[in-house]
């Protein structure tokens, strides 16, 4: 009896019950399932392996068996949405949320984002 393999980007559980390698459980997103010759009941998979906030820390190829893979969502995995009002700076790569009232590019100095374009640009060559 074959269990349904994961497909590519389904959130996989791996525990010690699909491998025993995996004394230390882990979480992964799959990439692929390799179709490389094994056992009746195991599979090989592409992984990325997801640290505690989700993400990819390592890629591995893990030999395990899909009936006991388990594909639920992780326990205290924080949301992936932003709270109500706050919006991303276009300029600054998404590292800091921008108060709803706020213009992009306005700080409370004013001097943080120029120095960052002036950083930026090609040193002059004399």
């Amino acid at each position: 009896m074959n269990a349904p393999l994961p497909k590519a980007g389904d959130l996989v559980y791996v525990t010690r019950a699909a491998s025993v390698q995996f004394v230390k459980p882990i979480w992964c997103r799959v990439i692929r399932v390799l179709d490389w010759i094994t056992y009746d009941g195991w599979c090989w998979l592409d992984v990325y392996q997801l640290d505690a906030r989700g993400d990819a820390v390592a890629r591995r190829s893990l030999f395990v068996q899909p009936a006991k893979l388990e594909s639920r969502q992780p326990v205290g995995r924080p949301e992936q949405r932003r709270p109500q009002g706050v919006r991303r700076r276009p300029d600054a790569g998404g590292s800091r949320p921008v108060p709803a009232g706020r213009q992009p590019g306005q700080s409370g100095q004013g001097t943080g984002l120029r120095w960052a374009a002036r950083m930026r640009q090609p040193y002059p060559s004399s």
